[in-house]
């Protein structure tokens, strides 16, 4: 693939750009284009299969600012060696030699300081205070599926000890900036609010002010909205390269070859090959996720997370409740490893009563687009008409909406938000 690109960052198209092309109809790419279309931009959205296929749809589908924390952190290096090789820890790494994987680990590593985690998270305290406001205009602009609020989220924990890392860890996100409301609680207390806690769990936190969706509902219904918007969604087409025109873009695609004044690149996991031409060295490294649903009966009835294993519960509606977790980094076609479908199981049924493990349907592993400072990459690139994103890492639908806003503005008027400067694609 070729490419034109200057020396120097953009700077922006000489005039308002009137027509963009959207690579990705995931939650990140269709909030882009929504947003684009407010401001008069003429959108062409492009997916490899559908909207909602990759990372969007099987994720746990929390909008928990209060959790939306920067992945690389010093507890990341206190798993170790051992842990990172075994198919049963939360963070899994299957052995392989792999120069790439190996140059984005050192890169994590040097994020994962107390005061690099400190900068991180003044970064994601900004994001966060913006969030759910972002949801709240879909909502208001007409995006049909609903936001639920979470109150309480439970944390729930066998210990007060193991309570007491996670309230650490939240007071130091409030430090680095974040609004946080949570009141600890004991396992019966826990328990008379989620009878499906088992006798396991000794302590628990009440999170408030967050909300959760149906991931996959929501991203289709925003793809609705998208269409009738005016937006137009080109499923099952291929993008093989994009070349800057001078004044303009051409992306070439399985159905040939598209023009527009811009493109954005919102392929998650696959940003890279696109990207890279255009002067983008951040690795995107897949950091893929496990997830499947079980009958609503004797599962939790609202958002709980058992925090030290890491396992994720969340009421989806259609009498199906989702479980999601785990972290693999390994690359986006490896295939599911039932190991880690059965390493979530483990983890969780010493805690939750009433969960019918054997019903269990719609199992997926998704590959969510990791950056080794744990920042996604949105902005322009090297050149002025092609733009990124990604690299949401596990708050592609946290954050989602928020970026595609906020990108959008910084496209159409060739103004740049203040909250984009730390994720600058060339950094």
């Amino acid at each position: 693939m070729s490419s034109s690109t200057g020396s120097s960052r953009a700077t922006g198209p000489s005039r308002p750009p009137r027509s963009a092309i959207v690579i990705g109809a995931g939650v990140v790419g269709l909030a882009t284009a929504w947003s684009l279309r407010n401001h008069g931009v003429e959108v062409t959205v492009v997916e490899r299969r559908h909207p909602a296929a990759g990372a969007s749809w099987g994720n746990a589908g929390w909008l928990s600012p209060a959790l939306t924390l920067p992945l690389p952190e010093p507890a990341a290096l206190r798993y170790g060696l051992r842990s990172l090789v075994s198919p049963e820890s939360p963070v899994y790494i299957p052995p392989r030699p792999d120069p790439r994987l190996a140059r984005f680990l050192l890169s994590f590593t040097r994020n994962c300081t107390p005061r690099r985690w400190r900068v991180l998270a003044a970064t994601f305290a900004t994001l966060n205070r913006h969030a759910l406001e972002a949801y709240d205009a879909l909502a208001a602009d007409g995006v049909a599926e609903p936001t639920r609020p979470a109150e309480p989220c439970l944390l729930a924990f066998r210990t007060a000890a193991e309570r007491a890392a996670m309230v650490e860890e939240l007071e130091q996100a409030r430090a680095a900036g974040f609004s946080i409301a949570y009141e600890p609680i004991e396992g019966d207390r826990a328990r008379e609010l989620e009878p499906t806690l088992g006798d396991g769990i000794g302590a628990a936190l009440e999170l408030h002010g967050q909300r959760y969706l149906n991931p996959g509902n929501f991203v289709r219904a925003l793809a609705d909205a998208v269409r009738e918007h005016g937006g137009e969604i080109l499923e099952r087409t291929e993008v093989s390269g994009i070349r800057d025109l001078g004044q303009g873009v051409a992306v070439t695609t399985s159905r040939g070859q598209l023009r527009a004044d811009v493109a954005v690149v919102a392929t998650g996991a696959w940003l890279d090959g696109l990207v890279r031409p255009f002067g983008v060295r951040v690795p995107v490294q897949a950091g893929r996720g496990y997830s499947f649903s079980v009958p609503a009966e004797g599962a939790p009835t609202r958002p709980t997370y058992l925090a030290a294993q890491k396992v994720v519960c969340t009421p989806l509606g259609e009498g199906r409740v989702r479980v999601a977790g785990m972290m693999e980094l390994a690359p986006v076609e490896r295939p599911v490893d039932p190991r880690r479908i059965q390493a979530i199981i483990a983890a969780a049924r010493p805690l939750l009563r009433g969960i019918d493990w054997e019903a269990r349907k719609d199992t997926w592993v998704g590959a969510r687009p990791c950056t080794p400072d744990g920042l996604p990459l949105v902005g322009p690139t090297a050149s002025p008409r092609v733009y990124v994103n990604g690299g949401h890492g596990m708050w592609g639908v946290a954050l989602g909406p928020l970026s595609g806003r906020l990108l959008a503005e910084a496209i159409a008027t060739g103004t740049s938000p203040a909250e984009l400067a730390p994720l600058h694609p060339l950094r």
